[in-house]
């Protein structure tokens, strides 16, 4: 049997046809492709999320976290729970993310101490390898502070009696290593004066600590500020690149011939390997608290600003201060 072939013109009602359904499949694959995209940019927890924290309960990080945490929780619809992980100098607050999932749920505040603790103690994690950077957060104010009662009016009596009877006076930080610890060394260094450091897991501990006489002085964060407000405690220098307006009596350590500065900022990070949707989402959140005038109110207390970095710029500085602090860390003696 002969097959017989039809043929059928095409006709330009069929290219209309065509042109029209093909139209229609492309809107459909970008319409699905916008949605996927807003989607992931809209990225919201399915559960709360816990942020640990490297100090002390009732130190302004945690004030802050907080503080923070209950407004984030408004903007992603999820619960923000804070968890004291206090101890190694602040480190073990992000050293928990080791064993989370990089699914957003999971969150450390980390402080400079993490930057500089794997220079001089063997730890399972490294700083820019096993964390995700998020959101710069804020920067500690440090100063030297001693109870009003204290014979020490200045810094200078503080250094002669540090001189006279070398290691008998104690101070309070939060941690060996740290920002406090670190100025301690270098003024000891360039002075000669000698004293005794007591490690706390944060400030909320060394302030009552110096309350009850159980160290002569502090040189960590303004969590002392309230209490020189409230005639308790007195400042004996800031270790501050220049005086403090709120306190502008006070000299700084630069001033009095001691190149001591105290930097000390901190900030939000996750496990590595975090999803880009994710940081951003959270980065929009914890950018957008920052801006609230309450938070400010809330870090005039302790005299410190907003230390916003994006994703970005909060790596770049991570990886820039931990590639250049070991000089300063073999200084004062704590790193070979």
């Amino acid at each position: 049997m002969k097959e017989t072939v039809m043929i059928v013109p095409f006709t330009n009602r069929h290219f209309d046809l065509s042109r029209r359904s093909a139209i229609k499949m492309i809107g459909s694959s970008l319409a699905a492709a916008n949605v996927s995209t807003n989607a992931q940019a809209r990225w919201r927890p399915e559960k709360p999320i816990v942020i640990y924290n490297p100090f002390a309960a009732g130190g302004v990080t945690d004030l802050q976290l907080r503080f923070m945490g209950e407004r984030v929780s408004k903007l992603l619809g999820q619960s923000i729970l804070i968890e004291i992980k206090a101890g190694a100098a602040g480190t073990l607050a992000p050293a928990q993310l080791l064993q989370a999932k990089p699914d957003g749920h999971h969150l450390a505040c980390m402080s400079i101490n993490s930057l500089r603790y794997p220079h001089y103690q063997q730890v399972p994690w490294h700083p820019l390898r096993d964390f995700t950077y998020i959101c710069g957060l804020s920067s500690y104010t440090m100063g030297i502070v001693v109870r009003t009662d204290s014979p020490w009016k200045t810094i200078e009596d503080l250094i002669a009696a540090g001189r006279k009877e070398p290691e008998k006076y104690t101070y309070g930080t939060s941690g060996v290593g740290g920002s406090g610890n670190l100025f301690m060394i270098e003024i000891d260094q360039a002075t000669g004066a000698k004293f005794t450091h007591v490690p706390y897991k944060g400030g909320a501990e060394w302030t009552q600590a110096l309350l009850g006489g159980h160290i002569d002085f502090l040189a960590d964060a303004a969590q002392w500020a309230p209490l020189v407000d409230a005639g308790q405690f007195r400042i004996l220098a800031m270790a501050t690149e220049q005086r403090i307006p709120k306190y502008a009596q006070v000299p700084t350590l630069r001033e009095r011939g001691i190149n001591a500065i105290a930097h000390s900022p901190y900030g939000l990070v996750g496990p590595k390997d975090l999803p880009a949707p994710i940081v951003q989402s959270l980065y929009d959140a914890f950018s957008q608290v920052l801006e609230d005038p309450s938070l400010q109110n809330l870090l005039d207390r302790f005299i410190q600003v907003p230390w916003r970095r994006s994703p970005s710029e909060y790596r770049g500085y991570a990886e820039q201060y931990f590639n250049s602090v070991k000089p300063l860390l073999i200084k004062s003696g704590l790193a070979k």
